[in-house]
């Protein structure tokens, strides 16, 4: 029978997978129903069992979406905080809330007043994220029923003309430019366009303004990610500046584009790419060990993806492929697809799961350290890799094989392993990878429970430490 550190070490192992994996969204085998309901059990084991390690996970680099989760699930306890904790955790909550992007910060706060959490704690949380905008202009306009809920949850006396803004019927003239300025695009169509884009464009709906002439003229406000949103339904129209998107969101891209236009673009593509992933690599290297590194990266056809997240598996393998290209030396790195590809730049999703044959082949080239990216839904044929993992660790000598998952599996309640021998790593995002390395070693079993709670408490300094980080949408 296991230990009661054992259990905790797994469980909290358990858990922090899924926190970095599931997004709450359709996947290729489950739906956001599915999804959403797994993830919330484990939120309510891990918080009814574990509060303070709970808590310290905020640091850990779980994704927004169970940041947001854990957020509210420690507001809506706060009774529970044990007092010797009480300042790390309201330490925890401010910091993590002031990292998540604007619309996802602003939809938790609405969420809050939604489920009636209004302790002394969560309207100081909401007080303090409210106040301490850098703009709260910008942000009461282009969110402005989400900044309208938090004045009134946490009984705010906000500055200047945002009362009268927020509450008032604007009949008269605002002296703040941008809060005049959206008065004034009730009536005028130039005014439309000084406006964030999503409140332009319902404005432009309702002054009937041609799609066309909307775009060319509200294309100096759009935002990257509202480029890139933007690039298929404009046609090519909008500008769009791939250089400045994140390495992940860049391939993404790469891969929605027709083949046709990947080959002819290859030389600029590329240019991009490396650029994005020298980013990543400058904020933190990849700590791989010494000797050849190999990639088996899974482009079957559920790599695909969903509706809600097309071709998200995908783009995180090729997106790993170009992160360790990038990090090591020529000749020290080789990729493997599982449906193999002249250019990593023509990879699409295709065909069945052969893991097996690639593992096979990146130890015949020499690998010492092999790095696994798959949803683990291994069916051609099912059930050999670990077969092959097992002959593979008695007979090449200090062999590491690392599995990430960029898939939650809700019938599991985690992210499905290749092996037994092989815990897997759940990664969302190719910039976590460095932190997902990090990791892996807690998920193999190979430390106990007390170093995986002071590997949480270095991570909740560096955490306090960094300040809250906004990413436009």
């Amino acid at each position: 029978m296991p230990s009661a550190e054992t259990v905790a070490r797994e469980d909290l192992i358990l858990f922090l997978n899924a926190a970095f994996a599931c997004t709450g969204q359709r996947e290729f085998y489950h739906t956001a129903d599915e999804q959403r309901v797994s993830v919330q059990f484990l939120h309510a084991y891990i918080l009814g069992n574990y509060r303070r390690l709970y808590a310290r996970t905020l640091a850990a680099g779980v994704n927004d979406f169970n940041a947001a989760e854990i957020i509210v699930n420690l507001l809506r306890s706060g009774q529970d905080t044990p007092v010797t904790f009480r300042t790390e955790e309201n330490a925890l909550l401010t910091a993590a809330i002031g990292r998540l992007p604007p619309q996802r910060g602003w939809k938790l706060i609405t969420r809050l007043r939604q489920e009636r959490i209004n302790n002394r704690r969560t309207r100081a949380l909401v007080r303090a994220y409210t106040l301490g905008q850098r703009d709260l202009t910008f942000q009461a306009v282009k969110y402005r029923r989400h900044v309208r809920a938090a004045a009134l949850h946490a009984h705010l006396t906000l500055p200047g003309e945002l009362p009268a803004f927020l509450f008032g019927k604007h009949q008269n003239v605002f002296r703040t430019p941008l809060l005049e300025t959206f008065r004034q695009a009730r009536y005028s169509h130039q005014a439309v366009y000084d406006l964030p884009f999503t409140v332009a464009q319902g404005m432009a709906a309702k002054h009937g303004i041609a799609p066309d002439l909307f775009l060319k003229n509200i294309a100096p406000r759009l935002t990257e990610r509202e480029r890139l949103r933007l690039q298929n339904r404009s046609g090519g129209k909008v500008e769009f500046r791939p250089e400045r998107l994140p390495l992940t969101a860049l391939c993404s891209y790469v891969l929605s584009l027709p083949m046709a236009e990947r080959r002819e673009r290859q030389d600029e593509l590329t240019g991009w790419l490396d650029v994005a992933a020298r980013r990543v690599l400058r904020r933190r290297p990849l700590p791989l060990p010494a000797g050849r590194t190999a990639a088996v990266l899974d482009n079957s056809f559920s790599a695909s993806g969903s509706r809600e997240k097309p071709r998200r598996p995908l783009a995180l393998a090729l997106a790993t492929d170009w992160l360790l290209r990038s990090a090591t030396a020529e000749g020290e790195y080789r990729a493997f697809w599982t449906h193999p590809v002249a250019s990593p730049l023509l990879v699409r999703a295709e065909g069945q799961t052969n893991l097996t044959d690639r593992f096979l082949d990146a130890l015949d080239w020499g690998a010492q350290t092999v790095i696994v990216v798959s949803d683990a839904v291994e069916n051609d044929p099912p059930g050999v890799f670990h077969a092959a993992y097992t002959a593979a660790r008695r007979l090449v000598l200090d062999l590491s094989v690392l599995h990430f998952n960029p898939v939650f599996d809700a019938e599991m309640l985690t992210v499905r392993a290749l092996s037994p021998l092989l815990p897997a790593v759940g990664l969302r995002d190719a910039d976590d990878l460095p932190t997902a390395l990090g990791f892996a070693r807690f998920a193999a079993g190979q430390t106990d429970v007390d170093e995986l709670e002071r590997y949480l408490s270095g991570r909740v300094q560096t955490f306090l430490n960094a300040g809250a980080v906004h990413v436009e949408a």
